[in-house]
Parts: C-alpha cells; structure tokens; sequence
C-alpha cells in the first residue's frame, strides 16, 4: 500500500490549468505547455475554497504531528504537507532526500544594515544539494518516475542541474543537462557530473539552452524538469508553508525573494494565496522580487507596463543562479506581485557583493543571488516601501558553496579587478577579510589579534 495513503489524508484532488486561456487538462505535453494556447500550466485543487476553523486546525496539528514521525515521507519536508500536493496515486513512492526542514535565522547585523529592526532569513541553501530546487525536483522527479519517463532534463544556470542530478540518481532515472558555456558555477557544475549527468555545454546563454531542450523534449522520450513544469512549483510552494509554520501562521509583512526564471517566487506566492483561501492564514504577506540589474527583464516590465509585457533582455551578472533574461515563469510571478501588492526592484553587482559579505558576517553564507534579497530591502525601506518596524523574511535561496570562487575573489579584493567597476569598488574594502600571511611565530599571531582588537573598537 502507498505509504502516503498509510500516513494520512490523500492529497486534494488536482488537475492542470492553463494560465492564458484557463483550459483544464489532465496531462500536460513534452514541453509542458498548453496545447491550446502554448502557455504556462499550473496545478489546481478540487478543495481550493476556505475550510472551517476546525479543519484548518486539524490540518496544522496533521502537519504538526508528522514531524515526530520515522517515515521517510513523513521526514521530508515537502511531502510533510501533501495534503496541498498532486496525488502520487497508490503504488508509487516519493523520490526524497529529507528535502525541505530549512531553518529560519535571526538577522541581527542585517537588519542594522537595512535600516530595519528585526530581520529574518528563511534559508533554503540548507537543502540537500544545497538550494531551494530540492523542494519542487522531488515532487517533479517523482511524477516523471510514475510515469515511465528513463530519462529527465533540464536547461540550467547551475541549481538545477544539481537538483534534477541527484534526485534522478536516487530515483534510478538517467539525467541530461544543458548548461551556458562558461556562465556557470564550477562548483554547480562539479556536483551534476559527480551525480552522473550527461552534461552539455552549449554555446549559448541560458535562454538558448532552454530553446534547445524544448526541441529536445519534443524529439525525445524525456521528461522536462524546468520550472515550467507545474509540479517543480507546487514543491517549491512548500518552503512558505514551512515558513507560516514556523511563525505560528501569523505571516510576516514582506518576503523579499530573488528574481531569476520567476518559479520561486512564483511558487510562494502560489502557497500564501491557498493559505489564506484555506483559512490558515488570516491575510497576505507582501511578496517582492528583486533582479540584478544586468539580469532584468521583470524589473523594467513592471517599470513600463506594470508587467503587462515582458521586456527580455541580453542577462549578464556574476550572480550566476538569477543571470535570465527571458524568464518562464513571468506572468505567474507578475499575478503574485498583483496579489499580494508587492513589488520589483534592481539592484548593482557592487550592492550584490557587499549585501552577501553582510550576510556572511552573521554567520549566514549563501550564493550571490541570494542576496540581492538584502541589497533590494536595503532600497525598499529607502523608499519607504518596507517600513523600519515591519516583519521581514528574506528568502536565501542557496548555500555560499555553491560559488565559493566569488565569495575567495571578493575578500582577496579582486573580484571586479580589471572591469568597469573596479573603482566603484573600493567601497567594499571594510567588508573584505583577506588571509594575513604571517611568519611562524606567536608573536606575529598575537600582534594581529591585538590590531584586529583595536579595529572591532575603531
């Protein structure tokens, strides 16, 4: 028997709509795509009106309960909440790596630097292979597994190559992977080849990859495991729910998230928007986006048309997980903005760097793209937007491994050396912590610690 039928109530009833032309279809094509009108498609609940106070209590105690549990579908932090996920169906099992269960982090230096009084960081780095895919790729990779599919794909930046790599792995499927020639992280890279991906370079940007693999799909029996695919998003939902959780289902006043292809955000919005539907939570946080400013194609649609039409854009910065420039998932993403009266922001790859070395000083590493999440709220309070009371949660979306040569580049003062920028970034000197290269004596050990005393006391 199912051990997700053994273990609780089956999950809501579900089916695919078309975001476009709201179109309902039981199983989506290749590329994962209406075939009506070639948009994006979501997943979609019978039970997707309020329920009761008792219900919506007894569903946080079922929730609640299961994390006691010694059930390996129990213990993932994703499939934990399946009764907001499509149905597996009896006979099948999740393909799970204890995904999900990210810590929430208090903020303290952060929130000093972005001018605000409390500060946290829901960080999903913290993940298996060390970003948020874990949590939408166990819930895509399983459904590819049902289904018959040998083999899944994805294009990538790096994350989900990772991602996809592992979880195919453990779920006995084979795995191919395009990636942007030299546009990506080694140490994305190291981990799908270690995973046993075929691995692509192309010579293309990401948006390329991607056309490329929709070709592919279309040729081949493989299963697509971007973030178009509907089932990716409704695992990537999880880590907000996991998040009201965490604060007692009274959410917080802004989530700030990054800004790459959009799924994420997407994705959290999509579970705030059930929550409150389902009366778990007694209103919306705002959910804001922020871009690299080479990478921002939402950023200046909203600017012109409120995010009526996308405007793609030639995407370059070396926060490699968010360097999109035609992103997918754009229309959900400007649906939740409306939603929850968020808002998009830019910001500089100087305000990249310093915001990720802050994080680091409160013992929070994450990847850049993670912290353009702290850059955007330093503006938004500028602005006036976020307020210096609110609550804040900014979203961490991978771990400071996923790209220690930008972190080492940084702190040695040379990561702009040479570019543009390079002047611009002597404002980043205070942040830097280089090794001190020392002879082999106490006594050179003890003058530095004593100079970096008188430092902290400068």
């Amino acid at each position: 028997m199912n051990q997700i039928a053994q273990r609780g109530a089956e999950p809501g009833v579900s089916q695919m709509r078309c975001i476009g032309c709201g179109s309902i279809h039981n199983k989506a094509e290749g590329d994962l795509r209406c075939p009506r009108c070639g948009d994006l498609l979501e997943i979609t609940y019978a039970d997707q009106t309020a329920s009761g106070e008792e219900s919506s209590r007894a569903l946080k105690a079922t929730w609640r309960a299961r994390r006691a549990s010694q059930s390996a579908v129990d213990q993932s932090g994703v499939w934990r909440f399946r009764e907001r996920l499509p149905s597996l169906g009896a006979g099948s099992e999740p393909i799970t790596m204890f995904e999900g269960n990210t810590p929430l982090h208090a903020m303290p230096l952060c929130a000093r630097a972005a001018g605000v009084d409390q500060l946290l960081a829901k960080h999903q780095g913290m993940n298996p292979t060390g970003s948020f895919k874990d949590t939408g790729m166990t819930v895509a990779a399983s459904f590819a597994r049902r289904d018959g599919f040998r083999w899944v794909a994805c294009a990538s930046t790096g994350n989900t190559s990772a991602s996809m790599a592992a979880y195919a792995a453990r779920g006995g499927l084979r795995s191919l992977v395009l990636i942007p020639e030299g546009k990506i992280s080694w140490s994305k890279l190291s981990q799908a080849l270690d995973y046993g991906a075929v691995t692509c370079q192309l010579r293309t940007d990401f948006d390329g990859c991607m056309r490329v693999l929709n070709e592919v799909v279309r040729r081949m029996p493989v299963y697509l495991l971007n973030s178009v695919n509907p089932y990716r998003l409704e695992g990537q939902k999880t880590a907000a729910i996991e998040l009201l959780e965490q604060l007692d289902w009274q959410p917080p006043d802004h989530i700030i998230v990054p800004g790459g292809n959009l799924g994420n955000s997407s994705a959290l919005g999509k579970a705030c928007l059930e929550m409150r539907e389902l009366g778990l939570i007694p209103r919306l946080p705002k959910i804001s986006i922020i871009q690299a400013e080479g990478a921002n194609p939402l950023y200046l649609s909203w600017q012109k048309s409120s995010g009526r039409e996308l405007m793609s854009v030639q995407a370059e910065t070396m926060a490699t997980a968010i360097r999109i420039g035609n992103p997918a998932s754009w229309k959900k993403a400007v649906r939740v903005l409306e939603s929850t009266g968020g808002t998009v922001e830019q910001v500089s790859e100087i305000e990249i760097a310093q915001s990720k070395a802050e994080i680091g000083a409160d013992g929070i590493g994450c990847e850049p793209a993670s912290a353009v999440t702290l850059a955007g709220l330093k503006k938004l309070v500028r602005q006036g937007f976020v307020g210096p009371g609110e609550s804040i949660v900014l979203v961490l979306t991978g771990h400071l491994l996923k790209d220690p040569d930008f972190t080492l580049k940084f702190h040695r003062g040379d990561l702009f050396a040479g570019s543009a920028l390079e002047k611009e970034a002597a404002v980043l000197a205070r942040q830097q912590r280089a090794p001190i290269v020392l002879d082999a004596s106490v006594d050179a050990v003890v003058k530095t610690l004593e100079s970096a005393e008188r430092d902290m006391k400068a």
